[in-house]
């Protein structure tokens, strides 16, 4: 598999923005951002931060003297998330969740937005969020439910199984919804050293204008592009089409709604 830096560059920053976030990140974002604030934090670390939508929701809930540190391992997201976010109390920086360049103690709270699924060593992870947590500091992430959970990502990869049927895509379920065992990650956190978690199922509408947007958000707006791209160079748009004609075979032409399922996760030691 390639490295995650490389998996979100090209034109998928800017295509993942413009598409995916609406579709299924903003709902997520904004029950982030009321967990945060609760907490009352002044100094805030994201990793995996993607374009940004978790700090668009964040920073204007935040006081005026906190300060929020935003890293992803991958450069192109940054860029773009810095391009469209101008606040000076943000840092933007390149890193790795796994390897952090911050000191110990660093930080009231650190959050993570759909990112944990991509962790190659999710117990390192982990452990580096609280090595920089301080004292009664809070660690809260989120990561998707399994694909059946999630209606128009599960009628996309039934599209690609239809048309690769001999390699199938596989994205979709390995990475972003292949981390959903509540048992397992209450453990990971566990051998991190993390002694009180919480872990809600968090349910919501994905809505997108036509099926074809909601298609071309999961077909070229994520690494789904480069697993089709590698099967059938030029087939990208016969794939989003097909899957747009499977998405409005169940949900209908016009505007389309969809249930999204995620698993918001708290925990401190």
């Amino acid at each position: 598999m390639p490295e995650p830096d490389s998996l979100f560059s090209g034109s998928i920053p800017e295509n993942y923005d413009r598409y995916m976030v609406p579709l299924i990140f903003e709902p997520y974002a904004a029950d982030l951002a009321s967990r945060v604030v609760s907490l009352s934090p002044r100094r805030v670390l994201e990793t995996a931060t993607g374009t940004g939508v978790v700090a668009r929701f964040v920073l204007p809930r935040l006081p005026a003297g906190a300060s929020y540190a935003a890293t992803d391992l991958s450069p192109p997201m940054l860029e773009f998330a810095a391009s469209v976010l101008s606040d000076p109390r943000v840092r933007w920086r390149a890193a790795d969740a796994l390897d952090l360049p911050f000191d110990d103690e660093a930080f009231d709270l650190v959050l993570c937005q759909f990112g944990a699924m991509f962790f190659p060593d999710r117990v390192r992870g982990y452990r580096e969020a609280l090595r920089v947590l301080s004292p009664g500091g809070t660690f809260v992430f989120s990561v998707w439910d399994a694909l059946d959970s999630n209606d128009f990502a599960r009628e996309v990869g039934e599209a690609l199984a239809e048309m690769f049927p001999a390699d199938p895509p596989t994205f979709m379920e390995r990475i972003p919804h292949g981390y959903h065992d509540v048992g397992r990650i209450e453990q990971d956190l566990r051998d991190a050293g993390f002694t009180r978690i919480t872990i809600d199922t968090i349910t919501a509408q994905s809505i997108a204008p036509s099926a074809l947007i909601a298609a071309t958000a999961y077909c070229q707006g994520t690494p789904v592009r480069a697993e089709i791209e590698a099967r059938d160079s030029g087939a990208v748009q016969q794939a989003t089409e097909r899957a747009a004609e499977r998405i409005a075979e169940r949900f209908g032409e016009g505007e389309i709604r969809g249930r999204i399922q995620a698993l918001v996760i708290t925990a401190s030691d």
